[in-house]
């Protein structure tokens, strides 16, 4: 559960980076300099100080993710059946996050009527396991697949989900871990 939560907040990089830009208020001078103080420099960039932080908690996703992954078992199957989805990256990009950019942040009730919404899609996405759908592993150059695929033991498990760098073909065998009932992490190894 917890990994579905990071991996919903990596997904989500690009929108805070772009809040970040919008809103973040720095005062500049060139000459005759005076710090304002800590007070308002903290109180006036709350949003652009949780986006950072919720970027600190994507770093961390991703690492974990990264991680987990070089560790990955000896789990292998043969893909029979594989269908490129790719483009479920685009989808969430131009549902959530573009429209989330134009949101109004001068003001506190729509800044907190933002936080719900992120709350809310958050709660959504990891409860129906759509948080593979995600640009910024795109942009990573992940890939995502439906397949069905023949495990050692002879069943075949159908309309698996695989997230993987590689270019992945029917007939190839992929070692993987198991990120949901549903969602594999995969590498493609050698054919057997």
């Amino acid at each position: 559960m917890l990994r579905k939560v990071g991996l919903f907040a990596l997904s989500l990089w690009l929108l805070f980076v772009l809040i970040i830009i919008i809103t973040i208020n720095v005062p500049v001078c060139f000459s005759g300099c005076e710090f304002i103080g800590w007070y308002p420099l903290l109180f006036g960039n709350v949003i652009p100080i949780i986006c950072l932080v919720c970027l600190i908690i994507g770093g961390i996703s991703y690492w974990d993710f990264s991680y987990q992954t070089k560790g990955s078992p000896e789990l292998s199957f043969q893909i029979i059946k594989i269908e490129n989805i790719d483009y479920e990256h685009l989808t969430f990009l131009t549902t959530y996050i573009i429209p989330l950019v134009c949101f109004q942040f001068d003001s506190v009730r729509y800044q907190l009527v933002f936080v719900i919404i992120l709350l809310v899609i958050g709660i959504i996405y990891v409860r129906t396991d759509l948080f593979y759908a995600n640009p910024t592993l795109a942009i990573l150059q992940f890939r995502i697949y439906k397949v069905d695929g023949q495990f050692r033991n002879g069943s075949i498990r159908e309309s698996k989900i695989i997230i993987c760098k590689q270019k992945l073909l029917k007939d190839d065998h992929v070692k993987y871990l198991k990120l949901d009932e549903r969602i594999y992490y995969a590498y493609k190894t050698s054919n057997k």
